[in-house]
């Protein structure tokens, strides 16, 4: 391995480049740096000399990372992290003056969390800014190895020894539709009813796996990616749709939507909340971590 004397490096370079991966384009990263565009671009003309190798290529809607770039960012970013807080201890409150902590979840707990969790980022850690970035069970591990972001919200997944989790509570599900929908009392009248479903992929729900179980097949007529969209589906329409209770609960109090029992037993699933082991003495994720379980933990908020 070759060894690069720091000394002869402005280590401020690695900020350009923090800001150039996670803004996507010279004009951008120079606006949230307060710099020039071309400042931005010399000090990427001295990063690429630095690694020999473009690290960004041109594209239409900006620049895209090389290879290299991608595997320079989590060790770039746990660098700067490492500085932040060392410098954080200088004077008490300053770990948050201008610290962003991105949150990955799925858009249901974002439609029922997000509100509250900036609410009380206001009154405990202000000046601190939130990313929410979508992920799920599937994609959230992976996500905060590769430090795309630093706090997970899921219902699973987290099972690496590099990861700490922290379960937040049992959740389960309630159906929406609009105000004038007639509630469905027995599951026959809720298998024939017609049905949004929400899915990454396919017609096939994990409501459908609880029919299946009593011997009934529902009809889902239509199918969509995000929980975001359920309010303007199901509006001025017959359909019913089965979400976790959460977001259903936020939905019903931001719209005229109506909320109620299923028919039909659903499992409940637990949601945990996990963060890279290597951020525990973390102050700011660490009272960021214990916003988001009180408010999950709050009576009635997941059941």
């Amino acid at each position: 391995m070759n060894y690069i004397d720091i000394e002869n490096i402005d280590l401020n370079l690695l900020r350009v480049f923090e800001a150039l991966i996670e803004e996507g384009g010279a004009s951008r990263a120079a606006i949230r740096l307060g710099l020039t565009q071309p400042a931005v671009s010399a000090a990427l003309g001295r990063l690429r000399r630095v690694y020999s190798d473009p690290l960004f290529e041109r594209t239409g809607r900006g620049l895209r990372p090389t290879v290299r770039a991608n595997e320079l960012a989590p060790l770039v970013e746990e660098a700067l992290t490492q500085c932040r807080q060392a410098l954080a201890l200088t004077t008490v409150g300053n770990e948050i003056k201008g610290r962003t902590v991105t949150v990955g979840l799925s858009d249901d707990s974002e439609i029922a969390l997000g509100q509250k969790i900036l609410k009380k980022v206001d009154e405990h850690l202000p000046g601190l800014h939130i990313i929410f970035r979508q992920t799920h069970s599937g994609l959230a591990q992976d996500m905060l190895m590769r430090h795309q972001i630093d706090l997970a919200i899921t219902a699973g997944g987290l099972s690496s020894h590099l990861v700490t989790s922290h379960r937040l509570g049992k959740g389960n599900y309630l159906c929406i539709a609009d105000k004038n929908t007639s509630v469905p009392v027995t599951v026959a009248d809720y298998a024939q009813r017609p049905h949004l479903l929400v899915s990454s992929g396919g017609f096939v729900g994990v409501v459908d796996e609880a029919l299946n179980a009593v011997g009934y097949k529902r009809s889902v007529k239509v199918s969509t990616t995000h929980f975001a969209a359920v309010p303007f589906l199901l509006i001025e329409t017959d359909l019913i749709t089965t979400v976790p209770s959460h977001a259903a609960r936020a939905m019903e109090k931001n719209t005229s939507l109506q909320i109620f029992p299923c028919p039909v037993s659903m499992p409940p699933y637990e949601l945990e909340i996990g963060t890279r082991v290597g951020n525990r003495h973390d102050k700011v994720l660490h009272e960021l971590k214990s916003i988001i379980v009180k408010i999950c933990q709050t009576p009635g908020f997941l059941s």
